[in-house]
């Protein structure tokens, strides 16, 4: 029987921290991202992307990952908790990575839209030396296959937490492959 879709873990960081640490609730503010972590904002926050367009939009303001990976991480003799990828929110039950670009993700109080997948950074490897080979990979086909989550951004605010249901609508057709952004 599959996981109903839910709410693993929240978090947030002040700080442009690698990691996140886990609260009770996240609030999400539309437009803007998780309300007190460094990444939110109208405009693009991540530190790399400010350096090159300081104005460009924040399709980043939420990153989502699914706590399937960190199950398959653990059987690989990775240990990784909640948040320690840098996600402000957990799931367990969604393809993220299979979601195309436009869902909806009703989670909690709030709404937020896909928006592309998260592409791993060597910071992953300073966080757990060889980690970066597992969630960024060749599939069978060849192609690469970016594991480490969706970004987001805030469609409705409204406040968050572990055990919340996730209710998934999909953009009309024709559905857009997520890439990375």
């Amino acid at each position: 029987m599959a996981a109903v879709p839910s709410v693993v873990a929240v978090a947030r960081s002040a700080t442009h921290s690698f990691s996140k640490p886990t609260v009770s609730s996240v609030d999400l503010v539309e437009g803007v991202g998780v309300d007190g972590d460094a990444h939110s904002g109208a405009t693009v926050q991540h530190l790399h992307q400010l350096r090159k367009d300081p104005d460009r939009v924040n399709l980043r303001q939420v990153h989502l990952i699914h706590a399937e990976l960190l199950d398959e991480l653990a059987r690989d003799g990775f240990e990784v908790a909640p948040g320690q990828l840098g996600e402000n929110i957990t799931t367990r039950g969604v393809n993220l990575l299979r979601m195309p670009v436009g869902t909806r993700l009703a989670v909690g109080e709030a709404v937020v839209t896909i928006t592309g997948l998260r592409n791993p950074c060597r910071q992953i490897d300073d966080f757990r030396p060889g980690l970066l080979k597992r969630v960024l990979r060749r599939g069978a086909d060849g192609e690469v296959e970016r594991l480490a989550g969706v970004m987001a951004i805030v469609s409705q605010g409204g406040t968050v937490r572990p055990g919340d249901p996730i209710d998934v609508e999909l953009p009309p057709q024709p559905h857009q492959r997520l890439s990375p952004i």
